[in-house]
């Protein structure tokens, strides 16, 4: 018997001797692209068409072919379809469940791409005629919401998300989908909850639920009141922010595995060992090898959820084993390939292994330890520009933390101690830390050598100034709470302020190139101010009066660098040019740095020179420090200790259409149709009663 193929809906014998058949659903389908109503010669033609396996790709490209005016031509049957799909999700049978909601989202996709400013009509009069809109798509969400929530096949329900999420990304910019309204009036809020609250659901479904909610609090957000919003806004139940909290955590670190792998089997290679003979000159190039795709949707639900749930805040700190160290018994599962900002989960079995309880021998985590990892990687290379947005965002997010008194009170207990291994740029003029020597404390350490790497690993050409000013604001606002609740915080301090007179420096260094860009005299006032605040405020939150004496012992070892400054911004601001009054504001922040100069350097030169020394050891320059303290005059400077808080709506507007568009557009992408034309579907449903 000659072997039967199919190909683009045509079944025809491999001899080719005879003319292609049509399966019968393109037979089907053909007949709703005419103006005829198919079921008069067929009153069983709408109930026979669920019964057949939907061939979405002749279905689409059907109606992708077809220009705005053919298209309108062929509206009743268009819209007789959409409202049969929507009765049939209704049906007790599966299957007919099934081909509904993948010919829906094969409608939605198709008709979209005719809805351009040239087509002349609207998408949801196409899909189902403006006079039966509203109560179609009140019964289509209200079917959605019935089968997220019901007991039944969990096939179904990631076909459900699967077509709301086709439905929210059909446009780039979701602001300007209309049919988004009736998904707002609609609300499938509590269904979402109930999937993250459920630890089945949860780990079937969590992914494509959290990067939905993520979208549907995106839209029209500075112009109307979006429900999700102040939903979300609200949501106070444990299991279901927990919940949410596990497949945020569950997604990062499934990067933050991947990259690691990817670390280690390039140190392991050829490559690796030819690096060691040679030298470190291709250190660079090497490390751009190590690249794994960013997944800005997830990141966007952390920082949704992190800004607008205060009760989500008390997620970040709660322990769970760490993931990557955990192992299950059960067999192997094929991985999913990884795909930029997808909607497909990497692996269920890390959140089922996250929810195992916790064992005294494994390493415990959190989900800002694993946010901390992750913003460790993607902050290493910012000329991307999927990672320059990552960037950022952590930055935002930690911002967010950095404000938040509840965050802060646990970022600074003594009582929560974790190892956290950031990852740290291959640099020419450092060594590899070795990560058996990281000691166990407070997760604000964690925070603060992870902008102290940033400052260090980012002097370059190609400045990202935004992302200095927002690491330093985090710092500022995280030294704010230690002094307002007298937290003294056992921290490597030196390296901080080594990283921050560095920045100062190459600031000086790079002067023309800059400022050719960039206004570098707001980060350098707020470098200067940071030392202002230790200096007014350090005997209040600084560990020991010896890590104060510290502080003034490198004022003095690097005054050279202020010395330079402050020349430099003398000469701006006695100008009369654009950097007149930025620069102005410098030089008066510098009054104590430039006081503690003047009054230490000559008694130090007078010490040396009275007991014959010409170079004098930290020990000895200490010693003066301390017993000159007492004619010391310092000013005090006001609003050092306070800042402006993050305003979303104000100053990030821009910059999370932006990324919200990006978003939209990946997801769209990779709602692929292997991903919806599941053969486990039918197999689930092989059996009709």
């Amino acid at each position: 018997m000659a072997q039967t193929e199919k190909k683009g809906g045509l079944l025809r014998k491999s001899s080719a001797s005879k003319k292609p058949l049509k399966e019968k659903v393109v037979l089907m389908y053909d007949e709703i692209f005419t103006t005829e109503d198919p079921s008069k010669c067929n009153p069983r033609f709408w109930e026979e068409l669920f019964l057949m396996k939907v061939n979405l790709e002749y279905l689409e490209g059907k109606l992708e072919a077809l220009d705005g005016e053919e298209l309108m031509k062929i509206k009743d049957n268009i819209n007789c379809l959409f409202q049969h799909c929507i009765q049939a999700l209704g049906e007790e049978h599966p299957i007919r469940v099934v081909n509904a909601l993948q010919t829906l989202c094969a409608l939605i996709r198709g008709v979209h791409q005719k809805n351009k400013s040239t087509s002349g009509f609207d998408i949801i009069n196409m899909l189902v005629g403006f006079d039966k809109a509203e109560l179609c798509m009140k019964n289509l969400m209200e079917s959605l919401d019935s089968l997220l929530c019901a007991e039944g096949s969990e096939s179904l329900k990631s076909l459900c998300l699967k077509l709301l999420l086709c439905l929210v990304t059909v446009t780039d910019n979701i602001s300007q989908n209309t049919i988004l309204e009736y998904v707002m009036i609609n609300s499938i809020f509590e269904a979402i909850l109930q999937i993250l609250s459920s630890p089945l659901s949860r780990r079937e479904h969590g992914y494509d639920a959290v990067v939905l909610l993520a979208l549907l609090v995106n839209y029209r957000k500075y112009e109307v009141v979006n429900p999700y919003i102040v939903k979300l806004s609200i949501v106070d139940d444990e299991a279901t922010l927990n919940g949410m909290g596990l497949v945020i955590a569950q997604a990062l670190s499934e990067y933050n595995r991947q990259y690691k792998d990817k670390e280690e089997e390039h140190q392991t290679g050829f490559f690796s060992a030819l690096t060691n003979m040679v030298g470190s000159m291709f250190i660079a190039d090497a490390d751009e090898k190590i690249s794994v795709q960013t997944n800005e949707a997830i990141l966007l639900a952390l920082y949704e959820a992190v800004h607008l749930n205060r009760n989500f805040i008390t997620v970040l700190a709660q322990s769970h084993p760490e993931m990557g160290l955990m192992t299950t018994p059960t067999s192997p599962i094929p991985t999913t390939p990884v795909t930029p900002l997808g909607t497909t989960p990497p692996s269920s079995d890390v959140i089922s292994s996250a929810e195992l309880p916790l064992d005294a021998d494994v390493q415990t985590s959190n989900l800002l330890i694993t946010f901390l990892k992750y913003s460790s990687i993607v902050m290493q290379d910012t000329k991307d520009e999927h990672r320059l947005h990552s960037g950022k965002l952590c930055l935002i997010i930690l911002t967010c933390i950095a404000e938040d008194q509840y965050a802060n009170a646990f970022l600074h207990d003594d009582n929560m101690n974790f190892r956290v291994n950031l990852h740290r740029m291959p640099m020419r003029h450092r060594k590899k830390a070795a990560d058996k020597n990281l000691p166990c404390r407070p997760l604000v350490c964690a925070v603060l050598d992870l902008m102290v790497e940033f400052i260090v690993t980012h002097m370059m050409k190609e400045f990202p100034m935004d992302l200095y000013v927002r690491c330093i604001q985090i710092v500022h606002k995280l030294l704010c709470y230690q002094k307002k609740c007298r937290v003294r915080l056992h921290y490597t301090w030196r390296e901080l302020w080594s990283a921050l007179i560095n920045l100062l420096k190459f600031l000086m260094s790079n002067e023309t190139v800059l400022l050719a860009k960039h206004n570098i005299f707001t980060l350098a006032l707020m470098v200067v101010n940071l030392f202002n605040m230790f200096i007014t405020y350090g005997d209040t939150f600084l560990p020991t009066p010896s890590s104060y004496d510290e502080l003034y012992y490198e004022i003095i070892r690097m005054h050279q660098n202020f010395d330079n400054l402050y020349s430099m911004v003398l000469r701006l601001s006695t100008n009369a040019g654009q950097w007149k009054e930025p620069a102005s504001k410098v030089t008066h922040a510098l009054v104590n740095i430039r006081a503690i100069i003047n009054h230490f350097n000559p008694k130090i030169e007078s010490y040396a020179a009275v007991n014959h020394i010409s170079q004098l050891s930290e020990d000895q320059v200490l010693e003066v420090v301390r017993s000159n303290y007492d004619t010391l005059t310092l000013k005090l400077q006001d609003g050092l200790d306070q800042y402006e808080r993050y305003s979303e709506q104000h100053k990030e507007a821009a910059f999370f259409k932006e990324l919200v568009r990006s978003i939209s557009i990946n997801v769209r992408k990779n709602l692929a149709f292997n991903t919806l034309s599941q053969e486990l579907l039918l197999k689930e449903f092989s059996t009709i009663s």
